[in-house]
């Protein structure tokens, strides 16, 4: 059981602090999406995939007190903010983790903002369809976003360039 919260709490470690309930959910799903061993089922919700699991496992850490969870009000809407507790990072020195390293590539995504992120997991989440469906179901499901071709053009940019780092990191580990 625990396994599956240790790698949780290595990717918040790795990116130090993430900003954003919707921004963790779609860290995740990428990182699934380009053969990191993240295993959270997922279907498609209104900010595109989510993850139920994901979402208890993260409640969980933190009622163990190994994730910090802050909750800032901004504007109208809460906005939560991720980070691994002392007891966390102890926890994760004692825990033996078969994960490549996921340093460069979180902090990656934690640099784009829970827009874009969305964008790439939606994309991600129809890959098996022809670039022109994606597009179609981007701009039907995701309207009121109004993401532009140039944007989705990005994200297709965007993945190729994370499955190449994740493919280099894995070939070395």
């Amino acid at each position: 059981m625990m396994k599956e919260h240790a790698k949780l709490m290595k990717v918040i470690s790795s990116a130090g602090e993430i900003i954003g309930r919707k921004k963790l959910q779609k860290m995740i799903y990428i990182a699934k999406k380009v053969n990191l061993p993240f295993y959270e089922k997922y279907n498609f919700h209104f900010y595109g995939p989510y993850s139920e699991e994901l979402t208890l496992r993260i409640e969980e850490l933190c009622n163990l007190g190994f994730i910090n969870e802050v909750h800032e009000k901004k504007g109208g809407y809460f906005q939560y903010r991720y980070s691994l507790t002392e007891a966390g990072q102890e926890f994760l020195g004692h825990y033996e983790l078969d994960l490549p390293p996921l340093e460069d590539f979180m902090l990656g995504l934690n640099e784009q903002n829970s827009r874009f992120l969305e964008l790439v997991s939606t994309v991600l989440y129809f890959e098996g369809l022809e670039k022109d469906e994606v597009k179609d179901k981007v701009f039907t499901l995701k309207s009121k976003q109004r993401y532009t071709e140039e944007e989705i053009d990005e994200a297709y940019q965007y993945i190729e360039k994370i499955r190449d780092l994740v493919t280099k990191e894995l070939t070395k580990h």
